[in-house]
C-alpha cells in the first residue's frame, strides 16, 4: 500500500456505549474520507480507520474533543496496523469479550430536539410519552447486560417498525443505532388503572364522557390531581406518588396514607420559569435544574406558593423538572405543579415492578399511570444542594452543587481513583442512606441510592444491586470492606461473604471517601462530624478530629462524650439529649423555668437519673447529638419523625447575617477534647436573658465553626498538616460548612469538600473501598 495512507486501531473505554459514540464515529469517519469500521464490546468502543495521515490524525483529535454531549472519555489508545485498502466505514456488530470494562450512560432528561417533536403536531411521535434518541431517554435503568444493545434491555420486547428501523440504520439521523427508539407504532403505550392496577371506573372527573372515554390516559390522570386524588406515576427508576402541590387537602391525604408526617415532599415543576414563581433560583440552581441529569434542588421557597403540608416548617423546598416526555405531558395537562415523591410506603424501597406498585400502593394511590416498558434496576432521584460562598472564599466547591442523595443521572458513572486497587473490592457501606461500592482498576462504583437496610426489603435491594452491578461491569470481588458496626445488616452480609474482609471504622470512612472526592491521598486533618459510628473503643463516635490518610487514622481529638439516655430513643427524642447536655453544663442543676423541662416534667426526672447513671444511656461524641440538644432547648423539637430532623430545623431556624460566636474549651494532651457543654451553657445563658431564639443558633452555629477551626489549628501544631478534609452528615449543613471553611482557609489551610458523592452516609461505601484498597496494595507490597 502506498505510504500516503496509514492504518490505526483504536480503543475508546469510558461511558460510550447508549450515548450515540458508533454514529458519532461513524460520521465523523466519513466526513474525512477513511475507510474501516466502529463497533460496541464489553470493554467498549473499538474501531480501525484508514486514510490519509492527516485525516487519521484529526480523527483521533476529534474523538476525544467533539464527542457526543452525553459521552465520558477516560482513555484513547490508538495502535499502528498493517494497511489493507478497506473501502467505506461500517458499524460491525457488537462483541463480547471475556473482560467487561465498558461503562453504562446514566439516565437522561429529554433533550430540546425530542421535546420539539413532541410539541410539533406535524411530526409523527407528536405527543408520544417515550421519544427519545442518541442524546437523551433511559439508559442505565432499562440495561440488563453488556454490551448496551437492544437485546441486553427491557425495549427487547418491542421490535421497530419500518419508519423506526430505517431512522436506526440511517448514518444521517439523530436515531442512528439508538438503543430505545420507538414510536406510538412499535412502542411502549401508556394506560391508566384503578387501585391495585384493576380496570378504572368512568365516574366522578373521569365520568363516561369525560377523557377516559376518549382513550386519553394523560387527560384522565391530569383530571384526577386536580380533583385532588393520588396518582401514581411510572417514571424512569420507579413509581412516583403525585398530588395536585397547591392542594392542602391532596398533600395532607398522602402523607397520611404515606405515613409520612413531616418529610418534605419533592416538587416539580413544568419549566424553570415556573419553578421560579415557587423559590428563588440563582445560576448555578438554573443550570442545575436543566441538565441532562435533573436532579431535585433543594432551594429558599418563596412564601405562599404550595400547600403548607407539602413541606411543614421548611423554608426549602425540593424542586426539579420533568425529565421524561411523560413528565412533560403531565405537566402540561395538569397545569400546576405536582408533588412528585417515592412511589413507597416510608422506609421501604421505590416500587419499580409493576405487580409490586399495584399491591404495595393499593391503599396509597387511587389510580396508576403506567406502561408496558420494563424498569430493570430501581433509582430513586438524586438531591442536591446549592453552595452559596463565604467572601474571599477560593473553595472549588464553591458556586456548584452539593450532593445529598446520588441516584438517578448520576449513577452509575464511576468515581476515578488516583491509586488502582490492586484486587476487586466489594464495600458494603452503613446502615442509613446505604449504599454499597464495587471497584476494580482505577474504577470505584459508587451504587444509586438503597435506603435505610431496616429491613427485609431493602436488605434485597441492597443484594440485588449488588448482584446486578458485577455483572454489568464484570466485577467478581475478592476483598469485601465493612463498617465496624457488629449489629449493621450491611455488616453481616459482608461477613458472611466467603471474602477476604476489611473492617474499617465508620468515620475513618467518611475521611477516606473525601480523600478519593478530591484524588488525594492523604494524609489530612479529618474532622468527621456526624451522628453515630461505632468506634474502634466500643463507644458511639462522631466529633471526630482524626489524622488519617487511606490506609489508616489515628483520634487526635473529639466532642467530650455526653450519655444518650435511652440509647436509640435519644436519637428519635432530641430533648433526652438535652437533659444528658444541660447535666453535663450545670453539675449543681439548670436554671429553673427552661421551657423544655416543663414540655417534658413527666419524664424529665427519670431520664437524667437514666444518664448519671449510665443505665441504658451510652457515651457519645456525636456532634450530631449535639445540634439535637440544642434544638429541644430552643423549642425547635422535641421529637423527630425522620433522620436529622431537629438539625435541619434548627439550621433554618438560624439567622444567616449574625456573627457573634460562643466557645467551646478544649482539653487533653493525648486525643484533646472539645466540651460542648460549654456551647449549651452559652445558649441557656442567653436563651434566659430573652435573647431571640435566632440569633441564639446563629451564633451555636458560628460555635461549631469555631471549634472546627481550634481544633484543627491544634491538631496542625501537633502534627503538622496543613490540608482538612471535612465530611459526615453534619457538614450538609451549608451554615456550618461555608463558615468553616472560611475560617480555617483565612488561616491557611487547604480544606477538602465532597464534590462527587455525599458527605452523608451515601458516601461511606467509596471510603471503605479506598481504605481496603489500600490496606490490599500495602499486603501485595
Amino acid at each position: 500500500m502506498s505510504s500516503d495512507v496509514t492504518r490505526v486501531s483504536v480503543r475508546v473505554t469510558g461511558t460510550v456505549q447508549g450515548v450515540g459514540f458508533r454514529p458519532f464515529v461513524y460520521s465523523l469517519a466519513a466526513r474525512l474520507g477513511l475507510s474501516g469500521f466502529v463497533g460496541n464490546d464489553s470493554g467498549g468502543v473499538f474501531a480501525e480507520v484508514e486514510g490519509a495521515p492527516a485525516a487519521v490524525a484529526e480523527f483521533l483529535t476529534a474523538v476525544e474533543r467533539d464527542a457526543p454531549p452525553l459521552a465520558r472519555i477516560d482513555q484513547v489508545v490508538a495502535t499502528d496496523m498493517r494497511t489493507y485498502g478497506s473501502a467505506g466505514f461500517t458499524i460491525a456488530p457488537s462483541a463480547r469479550g471475556a473482560q467487561r470494562t465498558a461503562l453504562v450512560a446514566a439516565d437522561s432528561a429529554m433533550c430540546a430536539d425530542c421535546l420539539a417533536e413532541l410539541r410539533d403536531p406535524a411530526d409523527r411521535r407528536y405527543r408520544y410519552p417515550f421519544i427519545n434518541c442518541t442524546n437523551c431517554g433511559p439508559r442505565f435503568t432499562i440495561v440488563a447486560d453488556v454490551p448496551y444493545d437492544r437485546p441486553n434491555t427491557t425495549m427487547a420486547p418491542f421490535a421497530m417498525c419500518e419508519p423506526c428501523a430505517a431512522e436506526y440504520h440511517d448514518p444521517a439521523d439523530r436515531r442512528f443505532h439508538a438503543q430505545p427508539v420507538c414510536c406510538p407504532a412499535c412502542g411502549p403505550r401508556l394506560s391508566l388503572r384503578g387501585r391495585g392496577g384493576r380496570p378504572l371506573a368512568a365516574s366522578g372527573p373521569l365520568a363516561a364522557s369525560g377523557p377516559l372515554a376518549a382513550g386519553d390516559p394523560l387527560a384522565a390522570a391530569a383530571a384526577l390531581l386536580r380533583d385532588g386524588q393520588v396518582l401514581a406515576v411510572k417514571g424512569l427508576g420507579g413509581y412516583h406518588l403525585a398530588v395536585d402541590a397547591a392542594s392542602e387537602a391532596a398533600a395532607t391525604a398522602l402523607r397520611a396514607r404515606k405515613h409520612r408526617e413531616d418529610k418534605p415532599f419533592a416538587v416539580m415543576a413544568a419549566s424553570l420559569a415556573a419553578a421560579r414563581q415557587l423559590c428563588e433560583v440563582d445560576e448555578t440552581a438554573a443550570a442545575l435544574l436543566t441538565s441532562a441529569r435533573r436532579p431535585i434542588v433543594l432551594l429558599p421557597r418563596r412564601p405562599g406558593t404550595v400547600a403548607a403540608p407539602v413541606a411543614p416548617g421548611n423554608r426549602r423546598l425540593g424542586v426539579m423538572l420533568p425529565y421524561t416526555p411523560l413528565h412533560h405531558l403531565l405537566l402540561e395537562a395538569a397545569g400546576r405543579p405536582i408533588v412528585l415523591t417515592s412511589g413507597n410506603m416510608s422506609d421501604e424501597p421505590i416500587a419499580y415492578r409493576d405487580e409490586d406498585a399495584f399491591a404495595q400502593l393499593e391503599g396509597i394511590a387511587d389510580a396508576f399511570l403506567t406502561h408496558d416498558r420494563a424498569i430493570h434496576i430501581r433509582t430513586d432521584d438524586s438531591v442536591v444542594r446549592v453552595w452559596g460562598g463565604a467572601v474571599g472564599s477560593e473553595l472549588a466547591v464553591r458556586g456548584r452543587e452539593m450532593l445529598i442523595r446520588r441516584s438517578r443521572g448520576y449513577v452509575p458513572e464511576p468515581v476515578i481513583v488516583a491509586a488502582r486497587f490492586r484486587r476487586p473490592v466489594l464495600a458494603c457501606g452503613a446502615e442509613l442512606k446505604n449504599t454499597f461500592c464495587l471497584a476494580s482498576g482505577d474504577r470505584a462504583f459508587v451504587s444509586h441510592h438503597i435506603g435505610d437496610l431496616e429491613n427485609v426489603a431493602t436488605l434485597r435491594s441492597f443484594t440485588e444491586g449488588i448482584e446486578h452491578f458485577g455483572r454489568l461491569f464484570g466485577i467478581e470481588p475478592e476483598v469485601v470492606a465493612y463498617d465496624l458496626h457488629p449489629e449493621y445488616l450491611s455488616t453481616k452480609y459482608a461477613l458472611d461473604a466467603d471474602l477476604d474482609s476489611c473492617g474499617v471504622q465508620h468515620h475513618h470512612a467518611h475521611i477516606a471517601s473525601c480523600l478519593a472526592d478530591n484524588g488525594h491521598d492523604g494524609p489530612v486533618i479529618g474532622v468527621a462530624f456526624d451522628g453515630t459510628g461505632y468506634g474502634t473503643d466500643g463507644t458511639l463516635w462522631g466529633g471526630e478530629f482524626l489524622v488519617a490518610d487511606l490506609a489508616g487514622f489515628e483520634r487526635a481529638g473529639h466532642l467530650a462524650p455526653v450519655p444518650m439516655p435511652g440509647g436509640a430513643a435519644a436519637i428519635r427524642q432530641p430533648w433526652r439529649m438535652t437533659a444528658a447536655y444541660l447535666r453535663a453544663a450545670f453539675p449543681g442543676g439548670p436554671p429553673p423555668g427552661l421551657d423544655v423541662i416543663k414540655r417534658n416534667a413527666r419524664n424529665w426526672a427519670a431520664v437524667t437519673s437514666m444518664a448519671e447513671r449510665g443505665v441504658n444511656a451510652p457515651v457519645s461524641s456525636s456532634a450530631g447529638r449535639l445540634f439535637d440538644a440544642v434544638a429541644a432547648l430552643l423549642s425547635v423539637r422535641d421529637t423527630i419523625n425522620y433522620e436529622g430532623q431537629a438539625a435541619v430545623e434548627l439550621e433554618q431556624l438560624a439567622d444567616p447575617g449574625e456573627t457573634g460566636t460562643y466557645r467551646a474549651a478544649i482539653t487533653g494532651q493525648g486525643p484533646f477534647r472539645i466540651e460542648g457543654a460549654d456551647l449549651v451553657r452559652a445558649v441557656t445563658s442567653e436563651l434566659t436573658a430573652g435573647t431571640p431564639a435566632p440569633l441564639i443558633a446563629a451564633r451555636f452555629h458560628n460555635g461549631i465553626a469555631a471549634l472546627i477551626e481550634e481544633g484543627c489549628l491544634l491538631a496542625r501544631e501537633r502534627h503538622g498538616l496543613d490540608t482538612v478534609a471535612l465530611s459526615g452528615g453534619v457538614f450538609q449543613n451549608l451554615l456550618v460548612t461555608e463558615r468553616a471553611a472560611a475560617r480555617l482557609e483565612a488561616r491557611g489551610f487547604r480544606v477538602l469538600l465532597h464534590s462527587r458523592v455525599p458527605c452523608n452516609d451515601g458516601g461511606i461505601s467509596l471510603g471503605q473501598a479506598v481504605v481496603a484498597g489500600a490496606r490490599d496494595r500495602a499486603l501485595g507490597s
